[in-house]
């Protein structure tokens, strides 16, 4: 489907989705505005914050408060759990001793680690970090490994059998290989970042999205609730579409370097 066409069914749905809101919440609607905010208790809101702000900030503030923490969690967990993965996935006895211990860690929910989080960072922000680092951490590892697994058997032999060193090999063979599911891992990170994000927010944070949408529940205020929310949409749809870029243009020169060669 053209570029264009998809875009304005992506606009026409969002129009649609925007008159229902309207029609629900409006004066005759189905919902009362004290339990959904109408579009018109939303902007003003949105318009307090902005000018006026709230929670002892601005929105812009909160927005760049939530976006340094879900960069720098999904930096750390990338810069991490990537070569964790490569590694587990072209090293059997790096698997057998590291699996185990993943194997433990990687069911217990990212929420579960604020306890330690505040015990040993305090209410800073690395309390916050270290949270969305464990959420954006398991995604990267997982599918940098099964990356690296589906590589083609006889491409590994064939680069083992004529002694490429082993540096080159995972640069020319490995990581290439595994861009595809390298890109999975992180698009599922940076989701998990912005979903844990909101709930590590809630304690001890003077700035964010998360903690414009405590007070807002403790003022019940849904119109500001719903300002939070959105700012969450889309700014998650931003960085994602900028990961979507950066995707693009990498398995582009991959393709590309392949073809080359």
């Amino acid at each position: 489907m053209p570029l264009g066409r998809r875009s304005a069914i992506g606009v026409t749905t969002l129009g649609l989705l925007v008159l229902a809101w309207f029609m629900a919440t409006g004066a005759n609607g189905l919902i009362s505005p004290g339990r959904f905010p109408t579009p018109a208790d939303t902007w003003t809101a949105g318009l307090q914050a902005m000018v006026r702000g709230y929670g002892d900030a601005t929105l812009v503030v909160h927005v760049l408060q939530s976006l340094k923490l879900v960069a720098l969690g999904f930096v750390v967990s990338v810069a991490v759990g990537v070569p964790l993965g490569l590694l587990m996935g072209t090293s059997a006895t790096a698997e057998a001793v590291l699996n185990p211990v993943f194997m433990l860690l990687r069911p217990i929910p990212p929420l579960a680690w604020i306890p330690l989080a505040i015990l040993w960072f305090g209410l800073g922000d690395t309390a916050k970090i270290m949270v969305i680092f464990f959420a954006a951490f398991v995604p990267s590892v997982i599918n940098t490994q099964a990356g690296v697994r589906t590589i083609e058997r006889p491409l590994i032999e064939a680069a083992r059998m004529l002694g490429t060193p082993h540096g080159r090999f995972i640069r020319e063979v490995v990581v290439p290989g595994a861009a595809p599911m390298i890109f999975t891992g992180l698009r599922l990170s940076l989701q998990a970042s912005w979903t844990t994000l909101v709930a590590a927010e809630l304690v001890g944070a003077l700035a964010g999205l998360g903690h414009l949408l405590n007070l807002a529940q403790q003022d019940l205020y849904p119109g500001m609730i719903l300002v939070g929310m959105i700012c969450v949409a889309i700014f998650g749809a931003l960085t994602t579409a900028l990961l979507g870029l950066v995707e693009r243009r990498t398995l582009t020169w991959v393709r590309i370097k392949g073809e080359a060669a």
